[in-house]
């Protein structure tokens, strides 16, 4: 009998131990795409200086340029803002390699989605690349004029702050817990020692 024969079948990857970077980037395209169509439209049909109208004056569809961060913060920090944009894309992607959290998964996938979304404008809006506009046309309330890319940042942003919080890591485990192979082998080991003292 050859040593091959000998050899036991390798044990096949199962899903939970593959890495979730196609679904990571499957949930920021869907997410981009989305941010992308709702500025197009918003700028073909929204007047600038007249505001749409969906409950009342509390919800309106109102076309803002936004030279700023999400929600209209640090508006004189626009390249700056371009910048810190394109490492958060690319820190995503460089953890989304080793994703096995379903929920990590979602909360970058919203984060990645929306930083393209809103750094696509500051690259290819006016006044210039790194310096762009965002579109923003979602008014609510008291609440700073949004877009969806601010929505899924913010959203995917709360989604990893509770993750981490509640201690779930990237790899699918979850901190402070023993699964039950380290305890299975827990208790060889104290049986061995146990054996050893006899």
């Amino acid at each position: 009998m050859s040593d091959d024969a000998s050899r036991p079948d390798p044990v096949p990857e199962t899903q939970a131990g593959r890495s979730k970077l196609p679904y990571l980037l499957l949930l920021a395209s869907g997410i981009y795409i989305a941010d992308l169509v709702t500025k197009i439209l918003a700028v073909e049909f929204i007047d600038p200086s007249d505001p749409i109208s969906i409950i009342g004056d509390t919800v309106t569809l109102t076309l803002v340029r936004n030279p700023g961060a999400a929600f209209s913060m640090a508006t004189g920090m626009t390249w700056l803002l371009s910048l810190v944009a394109i490492a958060v894309v690319i820190g995503v992607i460089r953890i989304g390699r080793t994703l096995r959290s379903p929920w990590w998964v979602v909360g970058l996938g919203l984060v990645l989605g929306g930083a393209v979304g809103n750094l696509t404008d500051r690259l290819f809006r006016s006044p210039g690349p790194l310096q762009g506009h965002v579109v923003d046309f979602v008014s609510v309330g008291w609440w700073p004029v949004f877009n969806v890319a601010d929505s899924a940042v913010v959203c995917g942003a709360v989604l990893l702050v509770a993750l981490t919080l509640f201690g779930f890591e990237p790899d699918g485990t979850r901190a402070g817990r023993t699964t039950k192979s380290d305890t299975e082998q827990d208790g060889q080991e104290s049986d061995g020692r146990k054996e050893t003292q006899q």
